[in-house]
């Protein structure tokens, strides 16, 4: 007895419950539907809420008067300024210690990651030191005891701790003289411009000599006394157009000059001494992923210690250092809202704390907080991902 084998005839068509394209459509049509359901929803109920208890909502609330001062501004601000106006100053603030933070993390970080394996066994110990103590401490401890236990243990205005007669620190923070600029400084910074691109043309130029003669000139320095040098002889030519307003001590407290107020320098130190730690164990990590084979060629050639590190070893570990480091700098610039501990006066602070509590308008001011971190966080990752591109080995 033969049994007939199950053949479907032509042109027969599966049900759609078993074509998988077709469930997988369906599946992501349910979930969008879902989510966007849950969203209405929410909507919806906040909305009631705010209506119930006569909140109002928008951003008319910027154009409002603030009525309360702050303890760093780098532009122009009163009591009687907007809360708009406390939104620019908090992420200008913000933008400060972050970018700072950056540059200090980054130096520090290379420079303990390259000690961390120097054949130098005390320099080692100690870059290790370095690593194991703050990589394993709270940032937000770390920022109390530079806070608490340092900066706020120094001298009164009185008997501040002067450097020359021109530099002053205590309790109230560090005194610096400020430059006031006169006629004629505008051409300066034009020279500094200037100055910047000469010697990334000398850099470019000097790499595509040494790649078709094999010499190279000392870029190096030649492009410090340009960047340097060129602005001072303008700066002599035109008289120098500068005069300096020292900080003087008038009664209880220092009047004139520039004030790094305590807090400022609290967040900064902490935030560049714990993420150079962690940036130091990339450094290190990256310089360990080069094969031994490219360093032993290149002593055989008899290069000194400092060209093979800095031609053969840097220019390859980047490629490895780069992608870790992106998330180091991301992570500064967030850890930065730690800032409302000390009450140094950044975005979160001043807008998403002072303001939040005298306008109520907490749904603009969080999304508003929020929309700025997530656009510096992009902008961060797509210059540093650029960067990537660019030193990243490319096939032929």
């Amino acid at each position: 007895m033969s049994v007939r084998p199950n053949v479907r005839p032509a042109g027969h068509k599966p049900p759609f419950w078993r074509d998988r394209a077709k469930r997988a459509l369906i599946f992501q049509l349910i979930l969008v539907a879902v989510v966007a359901a849950f969203l209405i929803y929410i909507i919806g109920n906040t909305q009631a809420n705010l209506s119930a208890r006569g909140i109002t909502t928008g951003f008319g609330f910027l154009g409002n008067t603030a009525g309360f001062g702050i303890g760093q501004t780098l532009i122009e601000y009163s009591s009687q300024s907007t809360y708009g106006r406390t939104f620019v100053i908090g992420l200008l603030n913000t933008l400060l210690v972050g970018g700072l933070g950056v540059i200090a993390a980054s130096i520090i970080g290379f420079i303990v990651g390259i000690a961390r394996l120097s054949p130098n066994w005390l320099i080692a110990k100690l870059a290790n030191a370095y690593i194991e103590t703050f990589r394993n401490i709270p940032l937000l401890l770390q920022i109390f005891f530079w806070y608490f236990a340092v900066l706020r243990t120094l001298p009164s205005a009185r008997e501040s701790m002067a450097f020359g007669e021109a530099i002053f620190l205590n309790v109230r923070g560090l005194y610096l003289p400020q430059p006031l600029f006169e006629s004629g400084f505008g051409l300066i910074p034009v020279t500094f411009v200037v100055a910047i691109i000469a010697s990334i043309a000398l850099i470019v130029w000097n790499k595509r000599r040494h790649e078709a003669t094999g010499k190279r000139l000392p870029v190096f320095w030649m492009s410090l006394v340009i960047i340097f040098g060129l602005p001072l002889l303008v700066l002599v030519a035109t008289g120098v157009p500068i005069t300096w307003e020292m900080p003087v001590l008038r009664g209880f407290n220092f009047g004139g000059g520039i004030t790094i107020i305590p807090e400022f320098l609290a967040l900064w130190l902490a935030l560049s001494i714990y993420t150079a730690s962690f940036i130091a164990e990339i450094v290190r990590s990256g310089i360990q992923a080069i094969p031994h084979g490219q360093t032993e060629a290149a002593q055989a050639l008899s290069l000194p210690r400092k060209l093979v590190l800095r031609l053969v070893v840097i220019p390859q570990a980047m490629r490895v250092i780069i992608p870790p480091l992106t998330s180091q700098y991301l992570n500064l610039i967030k850890n930065s809202s730690l800032a409302t501990a000390i009450g140094y006066p950044d975005l979160v602070s001043v807008f998403a704390g002072t303001t939040l509590n005298q306008t109520g308008q907490a749904i603009e001011v969080i999304a508003m907080t929020m929309a700025v971190y997530l656009i510096i966080s992009l902008l961060v990752s797509m210059f540093m991902n650029w960067f990537n591109a660019r030193v990243a080995l490319v096939e032929r």
